[in-house]
């Protein structure tokens, strides 16, 4: 009667697993023709996606060929007829779909991701672009969830087409430990110092590269409230806080965000910024946490568009003790939200 009663509870807990298939069939043609070819490394841990649950049965999340790489590389040369000269490495090196208490009703789906992109010149490799983040679903419905992913991976190597390099070459084998070696050999890390001045974007505050003629203008609390340049042929002209990434004054680092120009603190994961998603990404922006953790450059005309330079600005009182540290990507410049 127990072998019975077993066979009959299996048979239960295999009705109740279904599959959801991640298929990646929107369009990545390189526009420009630029692209060659994109090599897929495939360095995840643990080749399984996850499991999510939904109205009281068990999804697990597969890719529509278990060979990503055959299923990427393919999917590149269907969408690429005409190709140019570059050849792209896209490395993943995470992708896990879960639930964190899946009996919980109102428990939520998260898509943790981490995917970087290289270009290949000469038996050499130049960092591209990178993507890694947790996002939490506004739904648990497993298409959803498939389609996110789809999308996830979609972005990354549509911005892997227009990116440009950064940082120093590497070898082959210097591409397990790329952000190492990027980062001790930057300025920005590798520096004891920083350089003061007003930097427009990630990439020439990554390389210490300040804009030249560039100024804060502060107001009489000594509070920046605006960016001015102060190049003779166009008299001080005043530059939106949205078009800078931030600025350097006296050795301390300061981020352009919604609420304001908030410190930026290094330790030995990077720069953080302390501050709540909701003062990241207003609430009024819609998903533009989601469309800036999938679409790596554009995330600063996300932001830019949220920023107010007026009553949305952080009082100096607000008790930040309950706040978490955001980290910065350290090659990209994108929030990390854990």
């Amino acid at each position: 009667m127990k072998k019975v009663f077993f066979f009959l509870m299996m048979a239960v807990s295999l009705s109740a697993q279904k599959t959801e298939v991640v298929e990646l069939k929107q369009s990545i043609k390189d526009r420009k023709g630029t692209t060659k070819s994109i090599t897929v490394i495939d360095n995840r841990p643990d080749k399984e996606i996850g499991n999510i649950p939904y109205r009281k049965e068990t999804f697990t999340l597969k890719f529509a060929n278990d060979d990503l790489k055959k299923y990427i590389e393919d999917w590149f040369s269907k969408d690429n007829k005409v190709k140019g000269n570059n050849d792209i490495v896209l490395m993943l090196e995470d992708l896990k779909v879960y639930n964190e208490d899946p009996e919980e009703k109102t428990s939520m789906t998260k898509i943790k991701f981490k995917f970087s992109s290289f270009i290949k010149r000469n038996n050499k490799y130049y960092f591209l672009n990178r993507i890694q983040n947790v996002i939490t679903s506004d739904s648990n419905f497993p298409k959803y969830i498939a389609s996110q992913i789809s999308n996830v991976v979609t972005g990354m190597i549509r911005e892997s087409y227009v990116s440009l390099p950064l940082g120093s070459a590497m070898s082959e084998v210097d591409l397990t430990n790329y952000e190492k070696y990027l980062t001790e050999n930057s300025l920005l890390f590798g520096s004891t110092e920083l350089k003061d001045g007003v930097y427009k974007d990630f990439r020439s505050f990554y390389g210490q590269k300040p804009e030249p003629n560039y100024v804060t203008d502060k107001n009489k609390k000594g509070r920046v409230i605006n960016i001015k340049d102060t190049n003779a042929n166009i008299n001080n002209e005043v530059i939106g806080n949205e078009e800078v990434f931030g600025y350097i004054e006296n050795g301390k680092a300061y981020r352009s965000t919604p609420v304001g120009y908030l410190e930026m603190i290094k330790d030995d994961k990077g720069f953080y910024v302390i501050a709540t998603k909701t003062e990241l990404y207003p609430a009024n922006n819609g998903n533009g946490a989601m469309i800036g953790v999938m679409a790596g450059g554009i995330i600063g005309a996300v932001i830019g568009a949220a920023i107010d330079s007026g009553p949305g600005r952080r009082s100096k009182n607000v008790d930040t003790s309950e706040m978490p540290n955001v980290y910065l990507d350290s090659l990209t410049g994108s929030y990390i939200f854990n």
